[in-house]
């Protein structure tokens, strides 16, 4: 399906400033569909033509109530014919209300053209379908939402809706059907609806609400305030007790005039009771990898102790091993207790590791280069683990025996990261003497290489390959698994 900005480059004449205007519309008009219990389409003429042809750039279906159009109608090509109201809107810039065929069917609706001023020209009309109502009487509620939404409906053909800004998006932004509180241009309250006195009564509110200031009420305004000084949305949060409501003031305009301000009220408790927990989470989390890293630091260091102690150069030489394979897994997890969540830069691993490396092979005698080239990107914490410790391998086994046969004091080791189709690629190379002949992993009698060889197949579920050419390539296939929309 095109997007909204393909349709309206495509499709129509709207560019810049007024393509902007017309997309923050589309963004904001959620609230103005719950208002009016109706669907709402946005039109804008056809490129090239006298405006006898609209295409539909979105639609919005109302959450408050049925919609007419089940549909996707986005892409759909509205002639004059079908749809006279609309052409009359753009070309008179004045609202038109009339009856009209639902598009794609025979059944009629309630049709209202809204013109969509900016820069004092129309560039686009929303329409209001609804079904007739059948002589049925509107309650309370419908009446003071209905004049609501044709209060902003005025400020669409006037230009001053949407707001001359980009609305910061809040994932859970009050709706309409969460509460609503209507001021009047004294900013005393004209109506509140039952989930909104619903939602101050847990904040404590009791008061009678019609005709009192929220001030007087006992709730705090400052947003309102706000709003009403820059002419612009607000949204802020209110704490009170173990309540947390997040509200949102947008002012209604006549002209230069604040008539009103609608008050979204939603409460959050529940959400942020949740959100202090998953906090909480993370942070033992975190703190359980710290402490976990600290004990595998201790023991590498009794490790080092041990080692000191013993004569034998083939001991001294399997404690220093182990010690190496314990500071590789501590790095991963120092890594996951800096951050939320499970997974790892696993760049921020593999700088690490090399420079442990890199320790075993600084001398005067010797001039060994230990690089890194590409990113692995986001890994999780279980397979970031593993890796780490067969790249330690890799690493020691090139510095251990490439450079050795032939007596060579220098020479480059490069770690070499890359994604590609769902895999990690991985490949250690180095510029040494290169495999014996015949050589294999599986025939290899050395504890590293067999480290390797089994958390490569096994608990990471990939491939090893083994080739000489000027040196040695050890190439790693891992099967990347997906977490959500994320490959990881």
């Amino acid at each position: 399906m095109t997007t909204f900005f393909e349709q309206a480059r495509t499709k129509t004449a709207l560019w810049g400033e007024s393509l902007r205007h017309v997309q923050r519309l589309a963004a904001s008009w959620q609230a103005l569909s719950d208002l009016c219990f109706s669907d709402l389409l946005l039109l804008a003429p056809v490129v090239g033509e006298d405006g006898s042809r609209s295409v539909v750039l979105a639609q919005v279906r109302p959450t408050t109530g049925q919609t007419v159009y089940p549909v996707d109608l986005v892409g759909t090509v509205v002639n004059e014919v079908a749809r006279p109201l609309v052409a009359r809107a753009f070309r008179t810039g004045e609202v038109v209300v009339g009856d009209a065929p639902l598009l794609g069917s025979s059944e009629r609706a309630h049709v209202q053209c809204i013109p969509v001023r900016h820069a004092g020209s129309v560039v686009a009309v929303v329409t209001r379908e609804t079904r007739p109502t059948l002589g049925r009487n509107l309650g309370e509620l419908e009446q003071f939402y209905l004049s609501t939404f044709d209060r902003f409906a005025a400020m669409m053909a006037e230009g001053s809706f949407p707001f001359r800004q980009d609305e910061d998006e809040f994932e859970d932004a009050p709706r309409v059907g969460d509460g609503v509180v209507l001021l009047d241009p004294d900013l005393r309250v004209r109506f509140a609806s039952p989930n909104a006195v619903s939602s101050m009564h847990r904040l404590g509110i009791h008061s009678y609400t019609s005709g009192l200031h929220l001030s007087e009420m006992g709730f705090d305004q400052d947003a309102v305030d706000v709003a009403i000084r820059a002419r612009l949305p607000v949204v802020e949060e209110i704490e009170r007790g173990e309540t947390s409501l997040l509200l949102q003031a947008i002012p209604q305009l006549a002209g230069d005039r604040v008539v009103g301000v609608l008050v979204l009220l939603r409460d959050v408790t529940d959400l942020r009771h949740r959100d202090r927990l998953l906090l909480s989470k993370d942070a033992t989390i975190r703190e359980i990898h710290h402490r976990v890293k600290n004990n595998l630091q201790t023991i590498a260091a009794l490790l080092r102790l041990q080692g000191r102690r013993l004569q034998s150069p083939e001991a001294q030489a399997a404690i220093e091993e182990s010690e190496r394979r314990i500071r590789s897994i501590a790095i991963v997890h120092e890594t996951l207790s800096r951050d939320a969540g499970d997974v790892v830069r696993f760049d921020d691993i593999v700088q690490p590791l090399v420079r442990v490396v890199a320790e075993t092979v600084t001398g005067p005698d010797r001039d060994l280069r230990l690089a890194v080239e590409g990113d692995a990107g986001m890994l999780p914490g279980d397979l970031a683990t593993p890796l780490a410790v067969v790249l330690n391998e890799l690493m020691q086994n090139a510095v251990d025996h490439a450079f050795v046969a032939d007596g060579r004091t220098s020479g480059t080791i490069c770690v070499q990261l890359a994604r590609d189709d769902g895999q990690l690629l991985v490949d250690v190379v180095d510029d040494g003497v290169g495999l014996p002949p015949g050589f294999t992993v599986e025939q290899s009698g050395g504890l590293g290489l067999s480290i390797v060889h089994t958390l490569v197949t096994s608990e990471l579920g990939g491939t090893i390959e083994l080739r000489s050419d000027a040196g040695t390539r050890v190439h790693l296939m891992v099967p990347l698994r997906k977490t959500g929309s994320a490959l990881l």
